[in-house]
């Protein structure tokens, strides 16, 4: 006999945003402050080989959210570890002192780099580089907001420009909640008076999330719209990605 099943909750909160400010985007008809609409990514520059000493490297801008990550390895791990059938990999997130409005600032963000490896483990071959280890590091140069998604979508060029073997490249982007809106790669002002505020990382031709990050309140609706958004837009992020390693590919070597 079947019993009574769970009440569903109708809202998920794992960790509320703190509301440091009064919210501003109370109107249905507010403009963003860059003129994007509410559903348009930034301009996305990528180049490939930004570093000449890593074995892949990249460089990325989204608006003033500028970051470069830098790939080394396969190599042999410095640390002493059994054998196994499967690579490591290591990640490493740091800002510059000049990366963000509050000077002197820079250090390594240990929540950035914990999160960059779930997003990109995922997605490597570890099997193609038994018993070594790919050392991942990023750079953000400045911060202008949607920084984790940028340097997650960052690093997977960088690693595919290195030869590390992948199921799929992996693109990133984020959604705020400002009021009644959900507003698609917020600059860092919106991010500042956002309710929420919702990641996905996925490999959009393999059509499966390798991280998804929810924060603040969001009923299931809402949750679901927020991630539709986000997989077009990684979707059509991941087309602009496969196009620079084409033409970095397809370059004259000096």
């Amino acid at each position: 006999m079947a019993g009574k099943s769970a009440a569903i909750p109708s809202t998920y909160s794992p960790s509320p945003a703190p509301r440091t400010k009064r919210p501003i985007f109370q109107d249905v008809d507010w403009v963003r402050p860059d003129g994007r609409g509410f559903h348009q990514c930034r301009p996305a520059f990528l180049k490939t080989g930004a570093v000449n000493a890593a074995a892949g490297s990249a460089y990325a801008e989204f608006g003033n959210t500028k970051v470069i990550v830098s790939v080394f390895g396969p190599r042999e791990s410095k640390k002493a570890m059994a054998y196994s059938g499967t690579g490591r990999l290591n990640c490493n997130v740091s800002f510059t002192t000049f990366a963000t409005p509050s000077r002197g600032q820079g250090s390594d963000h240990k929540g950035y780099s914990s999160m960059l490896h779930k997003a990109l483990e995922g997605a490597i071959i570890m099997e193609s580089f038994p018993k070594t280890t790919v050392d991942v590091f990023a750079l953000v140069l400045e911060s202008g907001g949607s920084d984790l998604p940028v340097v997650i979508s960052c690093a997977s060029l960088a690693l595919a420009d290195a030869g590390i073997m992948m199921y799929d490249l992996v693109a990133s982007v984020s959604v705020s909640c400002l009021g009644k809106n959900l507003v698609i790669d917020p600059i860092l002002e919106e991010e500042s008076y956002q309710d929420g505020s919702l990641l996905i990382t996925c490999m959009p031709s393999r059509n499966e999330v390798t991280q998804l990050t929810v924060n603040g309140e969001w009923s299931t609706p809402r949750v679901h719209e927020a991630m539709q958004i986000c997989l077009e837009a990684c979707s059509k992020l991941a087309k602009i990605t496969r196009s620079c390693l084409k033409e970095s590919a397809s370059a004259p070597k000096d």
